[in-house]
């Protein structure tokens, strides 16, 4: 028999904080649970104050790294942060491969800081399709700022863009320069550029190329965020602090120019659609296997109806 969720009292033990309720309801998120759409009725007043900051960039540039050191110095000036660390699935169990609570240590025993490994469970776009209601669990919990690492998988799979209030791309000199990350389709979603390990050979003409690349790909449109270049070395520390000021730069910006709010009401539109598909199609039995598509499937192959028509009369079936 399936254990109740008493969802009321788990929800007002997040809302103070509590780190062993906010996994839970994270845990009913990923889980896909009958309940949450009771717990996100309860959320919802409590949500849309945490800034949301997406790191991403292709493997090996140092992303759990930068995180980790972003988390130091956002704790040092006062501020709860939450971290969803997007994962590489297991093939056999479908959990998250790396363990990000290993990866940030410095952090795991830190009241302020609540880190959080997803699995992506074969999701393209390097996020969890999970992520976004897991977001609102950590907004809700009191996190200011919520820092979402995404996997790096490189070409146009850029998904970070619709929900974070700003990105930051993170490039490495020596693993593919700045012309890669203009084929990988991720020039365009920067709001902030990260030349991370800026101590190896290359890091300067790395920053330069970006810098070009930055003045030829954006076009004059007012009004205009041009994405700044800093360089770092996140694990000894080292320019963390410029990086931290670029993307303060960057929120306030989009709050003088009404961008963050834009932002918000999108990755909000894509969340309700998101939702309004997976419901129309759990009604009539998902997307295979459903009764009603098997037959308008075989209607198809015969030639008695086009791809439309069939369409068409499964979605008014549906209603």
């Amino acid at each position: 028999m399936a254990r109740t969720v008493d969802v009321a009292g788990l929800v007002d033990r997040a809302l103070a904080g509590e780190p062993r309720a906010v996994a839970r309801l994270i845990s009913l998120v990923e889980t896909a649970s009958p309940v949450l759409p009771e717990v996100a009725r309860a959320l919802a007043p409590h949500t849309g104050r945490a800034w949301v900051v997406g790191l991403t960039g292709a493997p090996g540039v140092g992303k759990s790294t930068t995180t980790s050191a972003l988390v130091g110095a956002l704790r040092a000036r006062g501020q709860r942060v939450g971290v969803l660390a997007v994962d590489p699935s297991s093939p056999f169990s479908g959990g998250a491969l790396l363990g990000d609570r290993v990866r940030m240590g410095a952090h795991a025993t830190d009241p302020g800081v609540f880190i959080r490994s997803m699995a992506t469970r074969g999701h393209l776009g390097g996020l969890s399709w999970a992520t976004p209601q897991a977001l609102r669990v950590l907004d809700a919990a009191g996190c200011d700022v919520v820092l979402v690492e995404t996997v790096g998988v490189g070409q146009s799979e850029v998904e970070v863009v619709s929900l974070a209030d700003t990105v930051a791309v993170l490039i490495a000199p020596g693993s593919g320069d700045g012309v890669q990350a203009a084929k990988a389709g991720i020039l365009e979603i920067a709001d902030v550029f990260v030349v991370n390990k800026s101590d190896r050979d290359g890091a300067d003409a790395t920053a330069r190329d970006l810098k070009h690349m930055i003045s030829l790909g954006r076009r004059d449109r007012a009004p205009t965020w041009r994405p700044p270049v800093v360089k770092a070395v996140a694990s000894s520390g080292v320019g963390v602090d410029a990086v931290v000021g670029a993307l303060d730069a960057h929120l306030a910006w989009m709050v003088e120019h009404g961008e963050r709010d834009r932002r918000r009401a999108r990755r909000a539109a894509g969340e309700v659609e998101a939702i309004a598909v997976e419901r129309v199609r759990s009604r009539f039995g998902g997307l295979r296997g459903g009764a009603a598509l098997d037959v308008l499937a075989k209607r198809v192959v015969a030639g008695e109806l086009d791809p439309y028509a069939a369409a068409d009369l499964l979605v008014d079936g549906v209603g």
